[in-house]
């Protein structure tokens, strides 16, 4: 029973190992084309504008504007009657002629 275990281990084993060699050349080729190809690869143009690694460059100024400028408090405050808030906020009547 024992060697009928280790035949079957020995030849998966070679299958394995065969199966690693060809992976392995593969990825080799693989690796080889790419650094091949990258020397084909054409060459960046220069930028267009200045240099942004350039201290010496004239700059537009930076300046502060605040995102809560605008803000009120709005404390709560005591409740108005009702009549007087509709009062403010009807329309004006037209005159009838």
């Amino acid at each position: 029973m024992r060697t009928q275990f280790g035949a079957k281990f020995a030849a998966v084993r070679s299958v394995a190992g065969k199966q690693f060699n060809f992976k392995s050349g593969v990825l080799a080729l693989a690796s080889a084309a790419a650094f091949a190809l990258g020397g084909c690869m054409p060459v960046t143009v220069p930028l267009a504008g200045a240099d942004p690694a350039d201290p010496n460059v004239k700059v537009a100024g930076v300046g502060y504007r605040s995102t809560v400028a605008p803000y009120t408090r709005l404390r709560p405050v005591a409740p108005a009657g009702w009549r007087e808030q509709n009062q403010s906020v009807a329309p004006t009547p037209k005159p009838s002629n």
